[in-house]
């Protein structure tokens, strides 16, 4: 799950003057065929990936641990399931799969790589994007102090939730990943490694889980690479999350209005650089679009943003517009 973005506490982006284009939509990548894992794909950006990756026509296996069978349960104790996921991407032309995972527990996520194994024999895409950490960061008030006045606990399980989690699912998926050439991971964080090198983020804790994961991408690329797989770090901008637009009291139909500095509705006002916020299918469909590059080699171990992705590869997001929140960074 995402990230900053998710609560709008530590966006890392400024509210100056931002980029937004209207470009002319291009074709829908194909990934008919390919089989593709999500995990963390409840809410965020990763429903909006698996979204666009049906579109694309692929068949997206939806992991994490809100379901409707009530079994597991996420740290932010919201009302989104993973079947609402699957649905969504059989609605948008692919085939959803809803599993319930908690990618914190080896044996559940050995049993999804068996399970996968069995309907499958391999996968073609696997997007690492388990986060529900941001409830854990506290309150603007207690960022940017020294390590011993934090919370050692939420620290901790900052860590395991943002990093843990993607090494556990690794270890247990990528034999399905490199089965067959071509494979591509992707891991999901906020923040490019090189905005990240050069920014302190809210802790200790929370800083190190954002740049552990660029790194992650990288690492893996240097395993994956002699298998014909690929590895790359993606980030969205300032993400229009279902938290996010619950915080500002509006939907993804109407999210403008957040920016009403006359509403009276008792919500805040979102700041200036919430014009250039996105729509969690925009970072879904820049990951489609390098799952069907027949040169993805070319971003191994490299880390990108949602809005370089759409200048690279021609998408925009669902409005038409291709937001840049990083523009200013």
């Amino acid at each position: 799950m995402p990230r900053s973005a998710e609560l709008p506490l530590e966006t890392g982006l400024t509210t100056d003057t931002v980029q937004v284009a209207t470009p002319s939509p291009t074709p829908t990548p194909d990934l008919r065929g390919r089989v593709a894992v999500v995990a963390g794909a409840t809410r965020g950006a990763g429903r909006g990936i698996a979204a666009a990756l049906g579109e694309a026509g692929a068949t997206v296996v939806c992991t994490g641990r809100s379901s409707a069978t009530g079994t597991l349960k996420s740290d932010y104790d919201r009302p989104e399931i993973i079947e609402e996921t699957a649905e969504l991407v059989t609605e948008l032309g692919g085939v959803g799969v809803a599993i319930a995972v908690d990618h914190l527990d080896p044996d559940q996520v050995r049993g999804l790589a068996d399970r996968l194994r069995s309907d499958y024999g391999a996968i073609d895409v696997l997007v690492n994007d388990v986060w529900g950490a941001e409830i854990l960061k506290g309150a603007p008030r207690s960022w940017n102090r020294p390590v011993w006045e934090h919370d050692l606990d939420d620290g901790l399980r900052i860590l395991r939730l943002g990093v843990d989690t993607h090494l556990i699912t690794s270890h247990c998926l990528h034999p399905l990943l490199v089965a067959r050439p071509g494979g591509l991971l992707v891991e999901v964080t906020d923040g490019t490694a090189d905005f990240n090198a050069n920014h302190y983020r809210v802790s200790v804790f929370y800083d190190l889980a954002k740049v552990s994961v660029n790194r992650l991408a990288f690492s893996h690329g240097h395993d994956l690479a002699p298998y014909g797989a690929t590895a790359v770090s993606v980030t969205p901008g300032w993400l229009r999350s279902e938290m996010m637009l619950d915080n500002y009291g509006v939907t993804e139909s109407n999210w403008q209005h957040a920016m009403n500095p006359d509403r009276a509705d008792g919500y805040p006002v979102a700041p200036p650089g919430f014009d250039a916020s996105e729509s969690t299918r925009f970072v879904g469909r820049g990951v489609a679009a390098i799952a069907a590059d027949p040169n993805r080699a070319r971003w191994n171990q490299r880390s990108v943003n949602s809005a370089q992705l759409s200048w690279e590869y021609g998408f925009t997001d669902v409005d038409g517009r291709r937001p840049d929140a990083w523009v200013e960074q």
